[in-house]
């Protein structure tokens, strides 16, 4: 009599999360990324927009935000009058004053922009206003949002410097045979 056996296999992703190793790897794959970029546009936006959301679901809970803090530390947040509003009045600090000392006005829009890197409210990797944050900080890094090929600029500009980014399209890459 044959015996049947029955293997689960458990598969978790190799996370990598050493901000240099993954800036390193941005440069090198320079060239790979642009051709993954074309091969991602030939792709049904809905197909890749629920596999983008698969792996990052996850993804994203293997990677501790305050432990890296790296947007915070690296990028430019666009700020929203009501975003101002709100958190100037958490802080007891009248508009005026709160965007003299956090804001600037965009040269090419109506658009605020923080105008510190790293952010000014940014302690020990984490958030002093972390219930009162700008949307761009909450919605960061916006891969559970529709639409992925059509923001692939943006992403592989952040590929370098988050790891959930760096992460989910390396896994990405690999689901779609493209190494």
């Amino acid at each position: 009599m044959l015996k049947t056996y029955t293997f689960v296999i458990f598969f978790q992703y190799m996370i990598q999360t050493d901000l240099s190793i993954i800036a390193t790897a941005s440069e090198v794959k320079a060239e790979e990324n642009q051709q993954f970029i074309q091969l991602l546009k030939t792709f049904a936006m809905d197909d890749i927009d629920e596999k983008v959301a698969q792996i990052n679901a996850d993804i994203e809970p293997q990677i501790d935000c305050t432990v890296c803090g790296n947007c915070c530390k690296t990028l430019m947040i666009n700020v929203e009058k009501e975003e101002a509003d709100r958190l100037s009045d958490y802080l007891q600090m009248e508009r005026t004053e709160f965007d003299q000392r956090y804001l600037e006005k965009s040269e090419h829009s109506d658009r605020m922009l923080i105008n510190a890197i790293p952010c000014h409210f940014l302690e020990d990797n984490k958030c002093t206003v972390y219930e009162y944050r700008f949307t761009g900080c909450k919605e960061f890094p916006a891969l559970d949002k529709p639409m992925f090929t059509k923001r692939l600029f943006t992403v592989f500009m952040h590929y370098g410097r988050c790891p959930i980014i760096y992460n989910v399209v390396e896994e990405l890459k690999t689901e779609l045979a493209f190494r």
